[in-house]
């Protein structure tokens, strides 16, 4: 089925009446070029499109509801984050107004401790001198994030005319329309490295180049209560976070991305293929013993040795 997907969009792209024209295009190909209507009993074709639309249109919700709880799950978890940094703000110690009484006595106990002080300046210039000197070093490492924006709650951005997260796997961009539309009033055009977003007869809202490459067949929208545009884009690439959404916005600072925490579960085969490989490979590197791909290495050259007997391989050193 996916091998079409690629014409498909081509064709939805092209009607401007949304998902209405897409159908009216089908069934009026069906009919001018097909024996679809005719070909069959009385009703057959009716009945046809019956079990094909809820073959369907079960896997489709099925698969919206295990997006919506990743979502919650992701919400969940940002709330319990906000809350715990809060809660430790507060536990931080306050400054506290102090009467001339105690402020004086404060200072007595200062002059008290000054010989100790003395005898230990040495060793606290040394503390507070490589404590400058690790904060120049940390100056200098945070130098090129400087002007980079604090991703959001989502890992993503919040920007004047549309937000965005984003997990590993996909970005989720809402765009506020600022009004009440259909899908035909809107215009959205989702490319490989390209996104377009818009309302027809106005301005675009967005268009721009992806920083990395999408999957067409992967990426869909959907209008929310007919006020926000809701966009989940799937990456090419599992493996890294994306800095900004379109190559003109503010890039956000990486570094300071929380992922939650995933199941191998979750994952697609692909990217749990390779994460379970990495994982391997580590272990065996902490044990001593040869990664996946050395020990591939050393199955083939076991299994030629073992094919070759005449030869002597007793000299041969393998890295």
């Amino acid at each position: 089925m996916e091998k079409f997907d690629g014409v498909l969009l081509s064709i939805a792209q092209e009607c401007q009446g949304g998902v209405q024209e897409m159908l009216d295009v089908i069934f009026s190909f069906l009919a001018r070029k097909t024996d679809f209507y005719t070909g069959g009993v009385d009703g057959a074709a009716e009945e046809l499109v019956l079990e094909k639309y809820r073959k369907h249109g079960k896997s489709a919700w099925e698969e919206q509801k295990k997006k919506k709880l990743r979502h919650e799950e992701a919400d969940r978890k940002s709330k319990e984050r906000r809350e715990k940094e809060e809660k430790e703000l507060s536990a931080e110690p306050q400054i506290q107004e102090v009467t001339e009484e105690e402020a004086n006595k404060i200072e007595a106990e200062e002059k008290a401790k000054k010989g100790e002080v003395k005898t230990v300046a040495p060793v606290a210039k040394e503390a507070e001198a490589a404590t400058d000197d690790k904060a120049k070093e940390d100056d200098e490492e945070d130098e090129a994030d400087k002007g980079k924006m604090k991703p959001n709650d989502r890992n993503g951005a919040d920007l004047d005319k549309y937000n965005w997260g984003q997990t590993l796997q996909e970005i989720e961009l809402r765009v506020p329309l600022g009004g009440a539309y259909k899908a035909k009033d809107l215009l959205v055009s989702i490319e490989k490295k390209h996104l377009k977003i818009g309302i027809k007869g106005q301005p675009l809202i967005i268009d721009g180049d992806f920083p990395k490459e999408v999957k067409l067949d992967e990426s869909t929208w959907v209008l929310e209560d007919k006020k926000t545009l809701l966009l989940n884009i799937e990456k090419v690439n599992k493996m890294e976070w994306w800095n900004k959404l379109v190559v003109e916005d503010i890039e956000i600072n990486t570094k300071k991305v929380q992922p939650e925490n995933s199941k191998l579960s979750d994952l697609d085969g692909e990217t749990r293929g390779m994460v379970e490989k990495m994982m391997y490979d580590q272990r065996q590197k902490e044990m001593g013993k040869p990664t996946s791909d050395e020990q591939k290495k050393q199955d083939v050259m076991a299994n030629f040795m073992k094919s070759h007997p005449e030869m002597d391989f007793s000299k041969c050193k393998f890295n």
